[in-house]
């Protein structure tokens, strides 16, 4: 097994269980308690987990501050793909499409790339793979957040103000009853703002983003057209009742 491969599994592990020892985790991959010591060390330098004495621990979610793209990027791959697979298959070419920052929008980013369309990105990472073939890509100025690369400030808000879509690809940090929220108060006005610009909005979130609430709402969930998840939020079933259409790939 890879070195991400195994990383991605200690994810994996880390969001059910919370808390694991490296023996636990060691039989659970199948490698040594060694190579596991190893990947605990190198994944909490990168601020993926926490190391305790034995063991690991996950991170605690916070209301103020969100993991760093390195983080967020394997986190729930299978889940992502699924997501992006779905997403990708209901786009019509010559759409306008605004892309949110998020590694579950650049899956998405990934797979229509090249295609006849305009997208207009809040993200470094998906301008750069969208800007191949026949798609026409339009970066929003602004200010580049550390760590995250996605595009907010006044000159980001002033520009969508002035643009219309047909699309809103949104991310998010949470999900609850309330609604979507986020940790950054700048990003959540340039969703809000997005949304305004966009026939249609489609919330795309892993599972692991349902459930819990962040600082900043962003909207209610009747501002959304549809939600794209993974089958495991069928356990949400306050999220059937919110309002949009409810896909779940």
């Amino acid at each position: 097994m890879l070195p991400l491969e195994r990383q991605t599994r200690i994810i994996e592990l880390m969001d059910v269980h919370e808390t694991l020892l490296t023996q636990e985790i060691a039989e659970k991959v199948g490698v040594s308690e060694a190579t596991i010591r190893r990947d605990l060390q190198g994944m909490a330098e990168q601020g993926l987990l926490a190391r305790t004495h034995g063991g690991a621990v996950r991170l605690q979610r916070s209301l103020t501050q969100e993991p760093a793209f390195a983080a967020k990027s394997v986190r729930m791959p299978s889940e992502k793909l699924a997501i992006a697979d779905y997403v990708a298959s209901q786009v019509k070419d010559g759409s306008t499409l605004i892309f949110d920052a998020g590694t579950t929008i650049l899956a998405v980013a990934q797979h229509l790339a090249g295609r006849p369309l305009t997208a207009i990105t809040l993200d470094l990472p998906a301008a750069q793979v969208l800007a191949v073939g026949e798609t026409e890509v339009l970066l929003l100025g602004g200010r580049v957040r550390s760590n995250s690369f996605s595009i907010t400030g006044p000159w980001t808000e002033e520009q969508l103000r002035s643009l219309r879509a047909d699309l809103f690809l949104m991310g998010a940090h949470a999900v609850d009853e309330r609604g979507v929220s986020n940790a950054v108060i700048e990003e959540a006005m340039v969703k809000r703002l997005a949304i305004e610009a966009s026939a249609k909005t489609l919330l795309l979130a892993d599972h692991s983003k349902f459930g819990w609430r962040a600082m900043t709402q962003v909207c209610a969930l009747d501002r959304v057209s549809e939600v794209v998840s993974d089958r495991k939020s069928r356990k949400f079933g306050w999220l059937t009742d919110a309002g949009p259409k409810v896909t779940l790939v």
